[in-house]
């Protein structure tokens, strides 16, 4: 039996029977992980191939799969990895192809990003929150000054609907990359819309469209690899100015103006059903989940008084119970979160109007803390966040 190197180890393999190597493709970066993709070879030797493995370099963390492209997990956040892909058949591994580009993973839970919303008007500020400090920095501008908007982010990107740009209805999305704060063009709303809602999770984002000019039924599903945007069923009620939070299965959105309804979306196929109402009619509230539960910040309840209560949401079953007060009455906020924490910014607080104000939350126990204020005093943003999933308002 013939002998040939491979990836300087001797092999005993038929070198005549096994494939050639696949050629390379990109790598993109994700939560921790990283997508390799791959063209496979034409000649594939003696026998049909079975399966591929991509490995790091640095770490040497491997993946398998039997088609392009091949998730490799497990890699460490921030540090930049090419990889290298073969092929197997029944004689054995083929050499490993070429390296592809450099990808560098993010961080489950790292950031958010605020959209500060009007600061005192219509603002293109983004505030860059990370979560185990608190920490606020600048993020990149939006491309138009705008509020009323909504956000949905996963694990690499959050998509921003602008809303109410220069006092006209907006179907401007904008698109950020978390890790160098980028902001780029994403698919247009299928209507000009303000105050509505989003959730996502990492594949795709549910957007209610708001007020699209009268209270709207209407969503829009993106899929954020490509920024498509597609139709999602239509809401139970005709609403604006709500929440929404999500994980990645489901999504309840609060339907906003003066109600308890809540709408439950399931992601793929866009199915909406009924939630737990929540406990007192409200609107211009703010929202954030990680994968067992969602908190909701009720905002302006009935009878115009803002409010400090907590609605905390199970998902499987929807079930509402009380999460810990904010710390003061407010509304027209927003709010990130990721598996351990949530932040949610308190947006106008009554005798005090525009507010820098944030509260920490835990989800185990809706413990809040105080997190660092805001650059800019300000109401009527939305916030995206990365970790296990997208939350916003």
């Amino acid at each position: 039996m013939s002998k040939r190197y491979i990836g300087g180890l001797i092999s005993a393999f038929n070198s005549l029977k096994v494939a050639n190597a696949p050629t390379i493709g990109s790598a993109t970066a994700g939560n921790q992980k990283a997508c390799v993709a791959f063209t496979a070879p034409s000649c594939v030797g003696g026998g049909a191939i079975t399966s591929y493995i991509a490995v790091s370099n640095p770490g040497f963390k491997t993946g398998t799969g039997t088609t392009s492209p091949i998730t490799v997990s497990c890699l460490t956040a921030c540090t930049a990895y090419t990889f290298t892909v073969s092929a197997n058949n029944a004689y054995g591994p083929s050499a490993f192809s070429a390296a592809s580009g450099s990808a560098t993973p993010v961080a489950a839970g790292t950031v958010g990003i605020f959209a500060l919303g009007s600061a005192p008007s219509c603002s293109t500020t983004r505030d860059k929150y990370t979560f185990s400090g608190c920490v606020v920095s600048s993020a990149t501008a939006a491309s138009a000054a705008s509020r009323l908007g909504a956000a949905a982010g996963n694990a690499t990107v959050g998509i921003f609907a602008l809303g109410l740009v220069s006092c006209a209805l907006s179907t401007t999305r904008n698109k950020y990359t978390y890790s160098g704060d980028t902001n780029g063009t994403a698919t247009a709303a299928s209507a000009g819309s303000y105050g509505g809602s989003a959730a996502g999770n990492s594949t795709v984002g549910i957007f209610a469209l708001g007020l699209a000019p009268c209270p709207s039924t209407t969503r829009n599903k993106y899929t954020y690899s490509g920024d498509v945007n597609a139709s999602a069923t239509a809401s139970s009620a005709g609403s604006y100015y709500g929440s929404a939070a999500g994980n990645s299965t489901v999504g309840i959105f609060a339907i906003g103006y003066g109600s308890t309804t809540r709408n439950k979306y399931t992601y793929s196929g866009c199915i909406n059903s009924s939630a737990t109402a929540a406990s007192a009619a409200s609107r211009l509230g703010a929202a954030a989940g990680n994968s067992t539960v969602g908190i909701f910040a009720l905002g302006l309840l009935t009878g115009c008084t803002p409010s400090t209560t907590r609605d905390k949401y199970t998902y499987s079953g929807c079930v509402v119970s009380s999460g810990a007060a904010a710390s003061a009455a407010s509304y027209a906020g927003s709010a990130a979160g990721n598996s351990t924490v949530g932040i949610f910014a308190l947006g106008y607080v009554s005798c005090v109007g525009r507010s820098t104000t944030r509260n920490k939350y835990t989800y185990s126990g809706c413990v809040n803390a105080s997190a660092t204020a805001a650059s800019a005093a300000s109401q009527f943003g939305s916030a995206a966040s990365n970790g296990t999933c997208g939350v916003n308002v």
